[in-house]
């Protein structure tokens, strides 16, 4: 098992903080959170790009590469896999498990199953150690299927998935189904007032993800301080200083 796989304890979940340039992610892993994972969305926005598109591909591959040098494991959101040829999304599961990163998120975004069970096939062939998390969107993007969920997570499990994630999914019933029905590490994504870390972790969950959570988070503060400045109000948080964010850069070190 690797370091980041026995992260992944059912009971007692691995928070995943999804971050979107080093910076913030350097804040993190100083901040002692042993594992960060990238988010399609934030890393799309900061290169002006659709989320998940193939023209985001370079941008999540340099921002992997820089991450791996923190003092954390590093999952990166790979949407879905930025091709669909399962050779080129096993090929680039390879050069990401080279430079160093743990774990990779592989989403259907509802397609096909079997192409998508055949991705997760060519990147376990081709980086045996890398954690490949299967994404199914049945929640998310389509009318909410538990049967659905639980059919196409099953048969990524069979694929050779390490872990399984069915963002969208809050309901306590449909949550203890995925965690008996995939014997595999259930990954949840945190949705604001429907579930709670505590909440998650009773029924048996083994990671929740923050997904573009922090990103947009960072959006809202940004105006927040813009329109305190203007108003002449409080800022609304107490930032880290200039030296603070200067001391997690590499030329710092």
């Amino acid at each position: 098992m690797t370091a980041f796989a026995a992260l992944h304890v059912p009971g007692s979940p691995l928070l995943l903080p999804n971050v979107w340039e080093f910076g913030a992610a350097a804040f993190l892993s100083a901040q002692g959170f042993p594992a960060l994972g990238t988010t399609s969305l934030g890393v799309s926005a900061a290169e002006g790009e659709p989320d998940g598109a193939p023209s985001s591909k370079d941008a999540t591959v340099r921002l992997a590469r820089r991450l791996t040098g923190l003092d954390a494991l590093i999952s990166v959101d790979l949407a879905d896999g930025f091709s669909d040829d399962p050779g080129a999304v096993g090929a680039l599961a390879a050069e990401l498990a080279e430079a160093g990163v743990a774990g990779i998120n592989l989403e259907d975004a509802l397609g096909d199953p079997a192409l998508h069970a055949a991705k997760i096939a060519a990147a376990k062939e081709r980086a045996p150690g890398l954690f490949v998390n299967a994404r199914t969107d049945t929640h998310w993007l389509g009318e909410p299927d538990i049967e659905a969920a639980i059919e196409r997570s099953r048969s990524y499990v069979d694929a050779g998935a390490d872990g399984v994630f069915v963002p969208g999914v809050a309901g306590p019933a449909d949550v203890e189904r995925l965690v008996k029905a995939t014997a595999k590490p259930l990954n949840l994504l945190f949705l604001p007032g429907k579930v709670t870390v505590a909440g998650l972790a009773d029924l048996g969950v083994a990671r929740i993800s923050l997904g573009s959570l922090p990103y947009r988070m960072a959006l809202a503060a940004t105006l927040r301080t813009v329109e305190a400045v203007r108003d002449g109000a409080e800022l609304p948080l107490t930032p880290p200083s200039y030296d603070d964010v200067a001391a997690l850069l590499p030329e710092a070190r």
